[in-house]
């Protein structure tokens, strides 16, 4: 179990934490997460969700998140906030990979991973599996990521229903994960924050107990602090039978805007198909 927070600053401010727990049901802890301020205007969250079974899926999480932060923080910040975070990703999937070919006990351990830094009121997320990134803004929350499962990809195809693929046998199964491959592909993307936005980043854990609107409804109203243990103990009142974990950073302070604001402003009304 991991928490942290950072005071709001005058500009370019955020609020950020992150709470993994083990749940109602589960022994183990799959689940890790993790946090690094760089500066006041620039903060990095990880989340990452074990593969439940298999072995070493507490090992391969909690290095995932590790390892990313560490490769992130120690990475020169002449390379970008974008890439440095893809590289991170990219060497936690190496050394998840090595670890699996040095011990062959380990030989299925994998997990899925969703990092993302915020720097000077921009988001940039780095994506692996089904853990998921949210964006809540003005009362409406869209889910930023795609899931890495076989029934997001028959729900792509339009081939499967929302409304079915929640009883699925295979919602669980991965098609991409860190970890059981030298390479992994990994999902990328960019775009500009405003004042008061909230970013949910979350385990499967919570987001299979909890709708999106409750989550937006829990996170927009309270602290980041607050909202992680919130939505951890509103999804364990349910009885949750998996580990779960939920990461929130708020945009405090007000955000730059391109000159003129129209490339800004049609970005937004596209991601929120309005």
């Amino acid at each position: 179990m991991s928490e942290a927070s950072l005071a709001a600053q005058p500009e370019f401010a955020f609020d950020l934490a992150v709470l993994s727990d083990v749940g109602t049901e589960r022994p183990n802890q799959e689940d890790a997460s993790g946090s690094y301020v760089e500066s006041p205007v620039h903060g990095v969250i990880v989340v990452a969700d074990g593969l439940g079974g298999y072995e070493g899926g507490e090992l391969a999480s909690r290095m995932a998140v590790d390892v990313t932060l560490a490769t992130y923080r120690e990475s020169a910040a002449s390379l970008g906030v974008a890439k440095r975070l893809y590289r991170a990703v990219q060497q936690a999937n190496f050394d998840i990979y090595d670890r699996v070919i040095v011990v062959p006990e380990l030989r299925r351990m994998a997990t899925t991973v969703v990092a993302f830094a915020v720097d000077r009121g921009v988001l940039y997320a780095a994506h692996v599996g089904d853990s998921r990134l949210y964006l809540v803004r003005d009362g409406r929350i869209r889910q930023l990521t795609k899931d890495h499962t076989v029934v997001a990809d028959k729900m792509r195809l339009g081939i499967l229903s929302e409304e079915k693929a929640r009883e699925h046998p295979e919602r669980g199964t991965l098609t991409r994960s860190v970890g059981p491959e030298l390479i992994v592909a990994i999902d990328k993307l960019t775009t500009p924050l405003i004042q008061h936005d909230v970013l949910i980043a979350c385990s499967d854990g919570l987001y299979n107990v909890l709708s999106d609107d409750e989550m937006a409804a829990i996170a927009r109203e309270l602290g980041a602090e607050a909202a992680c243990r919130a939505l951890v103990d509103t999804a364990n009142s349910r009885g949750t039978i998996d580990n779960l974990t939920a990461a929130v950073f708020r945009m405090v302070g007000p955000t730059p805007r391109q000159e003129g604001g129209g490339g800004f402003r049609a970005r937004i009304r596209k991601l929120f198909g309005s």
